[in-house]
């Protein structure tokens, strides 16, 4: 009986055991069914595929490419540089900017590149369509400005055009106003002759035809609508008089025409402000590679314009076809109290060799026209400085979106800039009268007695040590006012959100959360203050004003005398998710987010969530509470309710260090780190680095393109653009974002740590294959050696001979 029972037991556990992996194969199967949907259905395409097509092109010689897809990905190098096989190959590429609109920084690769036309999409009413991405680039944050794109725009909302079938169907979307733009480029070069075509046409003559005869319209900014609406007639009178020569984009910066120049038309330029950086494009249609004479000079109109000190970095070569020419513009300290305009013109002489059948190389001179207002140096209270340096975006790494709610959309990839998705919050900061600069180095480059507020929002990256000590001394001896919005922050949810990669062959996890918290916590130590590990969601009201608490931490440290603000949130960390389950809603704890603090000489206001000040996927704003922490930290303006005496902390708040958030010891930091086994140094947009010493280049250098400080590891781009604009995006699609291609086609991988990007180190390519190659060398040799011996064994003894 029993042991009829027993077999009973185990026939049906084997039953079940048969049940279950027929039920996860039969999921399995019908996840890899839509698994393959979702690819079809959102286009991912991989870098291979472009590769291969954009050698067939230059193969043909072709004369124009439309490319209606792209991607956040400017890191993938294989892709880039094939771009500028491309271009070099005197082939005209037009390129849609993506679909990201209205956010600012959405910028796509290759529409981001200078040699590429990049086309934004309007409507028929000459207004920039909403989805249409917004510049600037952002290959050049932190430490330089990115350039003006898009090129050009054109129709692209509701567009008629033929169905695979028969009909017609309405498109919208820039892949459908990147081909209108194509098609005109297309009707440029046919109406040019054959044998005067090759000396004329090239993608830097085009792109000089088309913006400069673009009609510019009235209301979008420069970084929504580039040089404007395309127009054919103009482009075509200009190409039909066209003679080599070079030229900048754009052509004129006035800081009194608003709202075109946004945002230099925003803020006038002043004495001791860190420098204000404006990224032009070099076009050079005498030839695929040019080279800058002398340094650029600066004409100024009238005396007042000896004021002006603008600092220069540009392209050592200008290749292919483009470069850029970045000004670093200053008001001299003798100039503190002048109130006015300020114009002038900037020249830079280009040469190129001579093209075929010429003697003499080919040379032009480009002018720059600057309208510049200069006011007055303002208050200190009123001047607030935004830390950019610390910000740590994708790519290179993957970098989580702040606000976890969000699904659609798994990368910090906007540029977590004032002018990309910050925007409204700058001009919100403006419309109050306040004065903010951007500071791209480290927190010793600046000088605290200027500032009434150094804002530090939503920062990845590490500290040098001398950084927290400065900053240290700033608050409490020069009484600098500090107001940190810091992020989510919690390891066991970073690990839940790690992937496995299948092009790549890799593990992808983010490298750090919203926030870097451990590395905010030690440099807000020396003050008392740390924030924690929860992730916290809710609503909440305070001083009349609604508030969405999205994804944001928890304040754990806080010193006596301080005042804390508390509410009721629940904890959706993977720690604090089996807790709720027990908890019911009604009955939530209060946890402290809010917190201000004087310190000595200096004032410090802490919060543990920056989506509420983010463009990107913001439920509401925060910007009533923005403005009461800088009336306190920046004028010792105390709102009577956020400093009500029952909230005074009259002990401190504490937790033990060791329970603090840790770092994660499962990643390799110092690959997407500026401070992590870096040099402490001031760069060129610091004033301490710009008057009398080297310039730091802006961009990357022409022959291998990179930021320097960036890693040369490329993530793939695997992002088209839906024509219909169906909103349609999946985990899939952003998981597509972060591929590295460079290990796909170099065939490296990084055993020792699979969970972040891989560096291609080709340093160690060369040795390896020989240390590989010599080991298979001595392997077949022990095996020839073996065989040796058991031939001369056999030979005398059972083949021996009678």
């Amino acid at each position: 009986m029993t042991i009829w029972v027993m077999g009973h037991l185990l026939l049906e556990l084997l039953l079940v055991k048969k049940l279950s992996v027929w039920v996860l194969h039969q999921m399995q199967k019908y996840m890899l069914i839509v698994y393959l949907l979702m690819r079809r259905l959102l286009q991912v395409s991989y870098t291979s595929w472009f590769l291969d097509a954009f050698n067939y092109a230059i193969a043909t010689n072709m004369d124009v490419l439309n490319l209606s897809i792209g991607g956040p990905d400017y890191l993938d190098i294989p892709f880039v540089e094939k771009v500028w096989e491309l271009t070099a190959n005197n082939i005209i590429m037009v390129s849609a900017i993506g679909n990201d609109g209205p956010l600012y920084g959405t910028l796509n690769n290759p529409a981001d590149q200078s040699d590429v036309i990049g086309v934004g999409g309007i409507d028929y009413s000459d207004h920039i369509a909403s989805f249409s991405s917004r510049g600037m680039s952002t290959w050049e944050i932190p430490h330089g400005y990115g350039r003006v794109k898009p090129d050009v725009v054109a129709y692209g909302r509701e567009i008629m055009g033929s169905k695979i079938s028969t009909g017609c169907k309405s498109l919208s979307g820039t892949s459908v106003a990147s081909p209108v733009v194509a098609g005109v480029v297309c009707l440029l070069v046919s109406v040019i002759p054959e044998n005067n075509r090759k000396n004329i046409l090239n993608p830097a003559s085009m792109k000089q035809a088309l913006v400069e005869g673009a009609a510019k319209l009235s209301g979008p900014n420069m970084y929504e609508q580039g040089a404007g609406r395309v127009d054919l007639l103009e482009s075509f009178e200009i190409l039909k008089n066209y003679k080599p020569r070079s030229s900048i984009f754009p052509v004129i910066l006035d800081t009194t025409d608003c709202p075109y120049t946004w945002p230099f038309c925003r803020q006038p330029l002043y004495a001791g402000a860190m420098p204000v950086i404006f990224n032009t494009t070099i076009l050079n249609g005498m030839g695929v590679i040019g080279y800058v004479e002398n340094p650029p000079t600066w004409h100024p109109f009238s005396e007042e314009g000896n004021l002006v000190s603008i600092h220069f970095t540009y392209s050592d070569v200008i290749w292919p076809w483009t470069g850029y020419l970045a000004l670093h513009m200053q008001i001299k300290e003798e100039g503190s109290h002048f109130s006015g305009v300020i114009e002038g013109n900037v020249t830079v002489k280009i040469h190129s060799p001579p093209a075929p059948g010429e003697k003499v190389h080919r040379s032009s001179t480009c002018v720059l026209q600057l309208k510049l207002q200069v006011i007055p140096t303002p208050p200190r209270s009123a001047r607030v400085l935004w830390d950019q340096y610390h910000s740590i975006k994708y790519p290179p790494g993957y970098i989580p979106r702040d606000s976890l709610d969000v699904r659609t959309d798994i990368l910090d990839w906007h540029g977590d800039h004032l002018h990309t998705n910050f925007h409204i919050m700058f001009n919100m900061l403006r419309d109050s009268g306040y004065y903010v600069e951007v500071l791209g180095s480290p927190l010793t480059c600046f000088d605290a007695n200027q500032y009434g507020t150094l804002m530090m929002v939503d920062l990845e990256d590490e500290y040098f040590p001398e950084e927290i000590k400065k900053l240290r001394d700033d608050v409490i001896n020069s009484g600098l006012g500090l107001a940190v919005f810091a992020d989510w922050y919690n390891v066991d949810t970073m690990v839940k959100m790690r992937f496995f990669d299948d092009n790549t062959r890799s593990w992808w996890t983010p490298v750090t959360g919203g926030a870097n918290v451990p590395a905010l916590n030690d440099l807000l130590a020396p003050l008392g203050i740390a924030f924690g590990d929860k992730i916290l969601n809710g609503d909440f009201s305070v001083t009349g004003e609604q508030s969405r608490y999205a994804s944001g931490t928890n304040i754990v440290k806080f010193p006596r005398g301080g005042y804390v603000h508390s509410f009721p949130f629940s904890d959706d960390s993977e720690s604090g998710a089996t807790q709720n389950i027990l908890v019911s809603s009604t009955t939530k704890a209060d946890t402290p987010i809010l917190g201000f603090l004087e310190a000595s000489s200096g004032r410090v206001a802490v919060y543990g969530d920056s989506n509420c000040l983010d463009s990107s996927h913001m439920v509401t704003n925060c910007f009533w509470l923005l403005k009461k922490i800088l009336e306190f930290t920046s004028k010792n303006i105390k709102d009577p309710v956020l400093f009500s005496e029952s909230i005074k902390q009259d002990k401190p708040l504490h937790q033990e260090d060791n329970q603090l958030p840790s770092r994660r010891t499962d990643v390799n930091f110092s690959t997407y780190s500026a401070v992590v086994g870096k040099e402490l140094i001031c760069r060129s947009d610091s004033r301490f680095e710009v008057w009398g010493t080297r310039g730091y280049s802006l961009q990357f250098s022409r022959r291998n393109r990179k930021l320097p400080g960036y890693p040369v590891s490329a993530l793939s781009r695997n992002i088209s653009f839906d024509l219909e604009m169906s909103g349609l995006k999946s985990f899939e699609t952003a998981k597509s974002n972060i591929l590295d291609s460079t290990n796909k086609y170099l065939g490296l991988f990084n055993k020792d740590d699979l969970d972040v990007p891989v560096q291609v180190a080709s340093r160690w390519f060369v040795p390896v294959i020989v240390a590989v190659s010599g080991l298979l060398l001595l392997s077949f040799w022990r095996i020839q050696k073996k065989r040796r011996r058991r031939r001369k064994g056999s030979g005398t003894g059972r083949y021996s001979s009678p």
